[in-house]
């Protein structure tokens, strides 16, 4: 007989600081365990009616949310197989915006890329230039890179984009949704994705996407768009307050819950909260420092997220270690990803986490960094 898996090790509420998955609010938590409904029928047509107002609370738009069951990673495919035919430019500046570009190569696509070195931002002026030199069906960006802490002006970057009538903005906001500022409609995206693992602080399995009226027009131009993925089939469906396919129903009993507690806040309000941690996390970078230890922010000024911070460690101190000796102190924090994973540790300050459960993890990094 199997054996029921080990438990993860209990910690306190409010310790835990990966770049996701987030910390989740005990009452999110809770609502999970709600009796199932069928999919199909009045009652969870009218759960649908109430999760779209909500989510159109929080996205600022005026635009059906579609909910996917899947990773947000799903709706990146979605982006790509509904509105490119035959070429798109991606911006790349590290490993997240890169899955754009694997996406795009893997559906038979043509794929052009603005690359800047890990920790840099775009420059919406470069990728005029870009565009410029030939036409593409989309570009697509991302607003966090979290494998960097890097934040993208996606508003200047649409704006530019928007001057080819025929060009599809596509944005992952995967760590941006819910902790920097987004606008959907007003800055004209085309796409815009995220997932709720992240600073919208639910359990892991869904993902949300916003779509402009052009990209739905375009999607139905586009040959092949696949199946679980066509936004026709998940507009069709979300016009009948129904879901594509079964639901992950438990973890939209937690999203419920979770949107009555972003718009207490406020989305703006919420905004302002993750600056105020993310500003606390590179002041104490700055302390670190001055206290003879050379760590640095690798997301340059101006263009650091607020939702996630890369801290650069010195030569000598494994990103590794230094998480190990973390998780050794009852607490967690996030390693570097990818071709930094030694290099650096990533905080993520995101979700529903308050400034002093920050200066609690802090003050503990700050041990075991000296």
């Amino acid at each position: 007989m199997n054996q029921p898996a080990e438990q993860p090790t209990a910690r306190p509420y409010g310790r835990f600081f990966l770049p996701g998955p987030t910390e989740i609010h005990p009452d999110v938590l809770n609502a999970q365990t709600r009796p199932m409904m069928s999919h199909r029928g009045g009652e969870s047509q009218a759960f649908m009616r109430t999760l779209q107002e909500g989510l159109r609370q929080v996205f600022l738009t005026s635009r059906t949310v579609f909910i996917s069951t899947s990773s947000a990673t799903g709706l990146m495919e979605a982006a790509v197989r509904n509105a490119v035919s035959s070429r798109m430019l991606c911006l790349v500046n590290g490993a997240f915006s890169d899955r754009f570009a694997e996406i795009g190569r893997s559906c038979g696509l043509e794929v052009d890329e603005y690359a800047v070195p890990w920790g840099e931002a775009h420059d919406p002026s470069v990728l005029a230039e870009h565009l410029e030199r030939g036409r593409y069906d989309a570009v697509t960006m991302a607003h966090s890179e979290t494998s960097t802490g890097v934040l993208n002006d996606i508003r200047a970057l649409a704006e530019v984009v928007r001057r080819h009538e025929d060009t599809m903005v596509l944005v992952d906001s995967v760590t941006g949704f819910g902790a920097a500022e987004l606008r959907p409609d007003a800055w004209g995206l085309d796409f815009v994705l995220t997932g709720s693992q992240k600073a919208f602080a639910l359990p892991p399995g869904l993902s949300f996407g916003v779509a402009s009226e052009r990209m739905m027009e375009r999607a139905a131009t586009v040959p092949n768009r696949g199946y679980y993925f066509d936004l026709l089939r998940f507009a069709e469906n979300h016009d009948k307050d129904q879901s594509p396919v079964t639901p992950a129903l438990s973890v939209m009993y937690a999203l419920d819950v979770q949107l009555g507690r972003m718009t207490a806040e406020g989305i703006e309000n919420r905004w302002a909260r993750h600056t105020e941690m993310a500003e606390r996390t590179w002041a104490w970078v700055d302390e670190v420092r001055a206290g003879g230890v050379d760590v640095s922010v690798v997301a340059p000024e101006g263009n650091r997220s607020p939702s996630v911070t890369a801290v650069r460690l010195p030569g000598g101190i494994r990103g590794p270690d230094v998480t190990k000796a973390v998780v050794a102190r009852n607490w967690l924090v996030g390693g570097g990803y990818g071709k930094l994973k030694d290099s650096t540790i990533r905080v993520g300050h995101m979700g529903d986490h308050t400034m002093e459960e920050l200066n609690g993890l802090l003050e503990v990094l700050g041990q075991v960094l000296r």
